[in-house]
Order: structure tokens, then sequence, then C-alpha cells
């Protein structure tokens, strides 16, 4: 009995480690070519522009040549906790900007809508927007009807704004973001800043998860789809577009920028306005502190709200962005593309290399108790084996390189350990994922399944947003 349980434990890791290896070793040169190619980037610019000239801070940026007012969209469902916070950071952060934001919340939300009328009465460039029915539909239907009273106002006071801007309820905002915005967008037809989670001291391995993919997300990913003239995807906050391009994209959709059918409308639509030939940017610059002007908030803290946060992304962006977006343009952006949907795929592959551990394990111990040959790995397997721990070595130092890079080297350190929290709730979402897109498929309505923000508190912060 224990010599055919043995036997088939051996087969059955045999047979997950195969598949295992061919998803790892494929992911993992994929990674290495992406890694090779930012460091040859990096490489050419440090040597022939940096050595040139001095990089640009929000010192040195200059004042738009043609400056113009900035629309702030923030959607808010159960938002009351954090959305009167964050609407006064962001009147206290930009002064005197010329700008507006509009709030758009839901009849059956009262205490969003009560709060939200609260600052508005104290600041008349906070606008509130009720939206005609109840909640919870998605963020993009509410970014509609925000869209709607955006212009509604532009008809009242005579004048078209210059840019639209997304923000979440959560978001720190930064104080130099609305000049920037406001001189980048004379240039491009859509502006990503970097976005930063905020460490929390409650949740380190969870939501601190969150750090490490965002600190290499954004300090690399970005900038080499930007730099091989790839589309840069919108990350739904600290993201600006140009007023003349997202009302083309309204026109062709009945006044209806945003697909209220997507859960990740914002990653669509910079992939939208790519499409149409649009200037994409995503742009890294420091103010007079040296700190990095981007958008900062805490992401969620527990396993069930990241996993259906994780969810979300998947199933709008690896599982649906498959039929919604399809295979469009050049060879680069195919690439990319596939980066971005290899995801659902990649958690299956974690799922089989992590069952092959185990029974890798449990091997050793039938082997110990003496029914089971020990297991082997010898051939082009222990070669296959070899390549994919190198792979697996280089991508764990990058990933610890860039956390430490944007939190500090303890943080990077920690960055190694947290892969495994990561790869834990990455299965756990794309479980949940394919169920919610066969869901999607059997006619299921799209839902807007948000998660509990939280807004530090202001003692935490600099002037600027960023963590003192």
């Amino acid at each position: 009995m224990l010599e055919s349980a043995a036997a088939f434990v051996a087969a059955l890791q045999y047979e997950l480690l195969l598949f295992a290896l061919a998803g790892l070793l494929i992911g993992g040169l994929e990674d290495f070519i992406f890694d090779i190619a930012f460091l040859g980037r990096a490489l050419w610019r440090r040597t022939f522009i940096y050595s040139r000239h001095a990089r640009m801070t929000a010192a040195s940026l200059p004042a738009s040549a043609r400056p113009g007012p900035i629309a702030i969209f923030v959607p808010a469902w159960n938002e009351a906790d954090v959305i009167g916070a964050m609407l006064r950071t962001c009147l206290s952060r930009w002064g005197e900007a010329d700008y507006a934001i509009f709030v758009g919340t839901y009849p059956n939300d009262p205490a969003t809508v009560g709060t939200v009328a609260a600052v508005a009465q104290e600041d008349a460039r906070v606008r509130l927007v009720i939206l005609p029915h109840d909640g919870r539909t998605t963020k993009a239907d509410c970014l509609n009807h925000i869209w709607a009273a955006m212009r509604a106002d532009e008809v009242a006071r005579g004048r078209s704004y210059k840019a639209v801007v997304l923000h979440d309820a959560e978001d720190v905002v930064h104080a130099d973001e609305i000049r920037l915005f406001d001189t980048m967008i004379d240039r491009f037809d859509m502006v990503q800043l970097p976005v930063m989670p905020l460490l929390s001291r409650r949740s380190r391995w969870i939501a601190g998860h969150y750090a490490d993919e965002f600190a290499e997300a954004h300090g690399k990913h970005l900038v080499l789809r930007e730099a091989i003239g790839a589309a840069v995807p919108s990350a739904g906050v600290g993201c600006a577009f140009a007023r003349v391009v997202i009302g083309a994209i309204a026109d062709e959709r009945g006044d209806r920028p945003f697909d209220a059918g997507s859960l990740t409308e914002d990653y669509e639509i910079g992939l939208r306005i790519a499409e149409r030939k649009g200037r994409t940017a995503f742009v890294t610059m420091k103010d007079g502190l040296g700190d990095l002007i981007c958008t900062q908030e805490h992401f969620p803290e527990t396993i069930e709200a990241a996993v259906k946060q994780k969810a979300r992304w998947l199933t709008g962006i690896s599982l649906a962005g498959w039929d919604r977006l399809g295979w469009r343009g050049h060879w680069r952006e195919r690439w990319m593309r596939l980066h971005d949907r290899r995801t659902s795929l990649s958690a299956l592959v974690l799922f089989a290399a992590y069952c092959a551990t185990i029974g890798y394990g449990l091997s050793l111990l039938l082997t110990l108790a003496g029914v089971a040959m020990p297991p082997r790995h010898e051939g082009w397997l222990g070669v296959a084996l070899k390549i994919t721990a190198a792979l697996m070595l280089w991508r764990l130092a990058f990933r610890a390189y860039w956390t430490g890079r944007a939190y500090g080297w303890r943080e990077g350190l920690c960055a190694v350990p947290r892969v495994i929290v990561c790869n834990v709730i990455a299965m756990l979402a794309a479980r949940r994922a394919m169920a919610d897109y066969v869901r999607q498929l059997r006619g299921g309505a799209v839902i807007w399944h948000k998660t509990h923000h939280r807004f530090p508190l202001e003692g935490d912060l600099d002037a600027h947003g960023t963590r003192a």
C-alpha cells in the first residue's frame, strides 16, 4: 500500500514539476529579457543624456504655454470615512491652482453625500454630483455621470476644461501635481504619475506586498513600455487625460467616455488613447525637496480584501481584456499586452510549482521511511531546474532592489519573503477572477466590488503628500 502511494506521489510530482518548469522558464526568460532591456536603456540615458543635461524637477518645470482649468473626477461609493479628509487635503495642497473637484455619489449613500456636501459648502471648487440611480454600479458608470456634470459646468461657465484627472477617494495627492499636469498635457494626451502605496504598520506583509509590486511596476515596467513605444495604461489614479481626446472618445460612445461594462475602465482607456495615435506618457519627476511627485494611498490590509481587489484587476485585464481589447498594434504593443494578460496563467503555474514542491517533500519523507526511491533530477531536468533557480534569484534580487530604492533597504529585504504572500494572493485571486469572468460570460451583471479604504492621519504626512 505504501509503495503504491509512493509511486503515485512520485508520478504526480513529476508531471506537476514538468508543467511548472515550462511556465517558470518561459515567464522567467521573458522577465529577464525585460530587465536587460531596461538596464540597457538606463545605461544609455545615464551615459548620453544625464551626463549632458540636468534632470528636470518640479522647480525647473516651465509653466504651461496654454494654461487652463483642470477637472478632477473622484467616484465615491461608501467613502464617508475618507472622502472628507481626502478633499480637504487636496484643497490645502493644491492651493490657488485652477481646478475643480467633481465627486460622484449615490442617493442611497447619504453618509458620503453629506460629507461631500459639507466640504463643498466650505469651498466652491468641490462639486457634489449625485447620480440619478442607486449604487452600487461600476466605477465607469459613476465616472460617466461625473463627465456629464462637468459638461454641464462647462456650458454654465462658458469655458472648457483643459484636462480630466482621475483620483480615488483615499488618494493622498502631491502639491505639485496640478502644475505638472497643466504643463505636460500641452505635449501628451495622457499623463500617468507613479503610484506609491503607503506602508501600514498593522499589515506589513499583506499591504506591504503592494509596495513591492508598485515599486517595480512604476519604477521599471511603465518606464520601459513608454521607451519602446508601447501604450502606457492608466492606473486609474494620478492620471490626466487631455480634454480634447477624452471628448472625442465620448462623442463615439454617446457622450460616455468610460465603458460601464468594464471592471478596469482606467486601464482600457489608456490603451484606447494609444490606439487613436494619442501620445501617452509616464512621468517620474521629483519636487524641490527631492521627493517623488506621485499619488499615495493605503492598499488592502487583509487577505480577503486583497483577493477581492486583485480578482477585479485580473478579470478586467487578464481575462476580459483578451476579447475587449484584442491584440492590436505593433509587436512591442502585443508583447506588453501579453505581459499584462499572462497573470492568470502564471497563477496556475505557481499553484503547480507549490504542489510539486510539496510532492517533493512527501517523496523525501517516503524515502526516509524506506518505501520509495529518492527523487532524482538529472540530465536535462536538472539543467532546467538550475536555470529556473537562477532566474528566480535574479527576479528576487530585482524585486528587493526596487522596493529598497523606494522604501529603504529594510523593506527591500522584506520584499523577498513577501513574494510568498504575493503568490498566495495571486492564486486565490485567479480562482475568484475565473469564477467572476464565467459569471459575466453567462450574462451576470458587472459589479463594482470595491474594498474598504482608509486615509492616513494628517500628522503622518508632510505638506507634499509623502510619508514624513
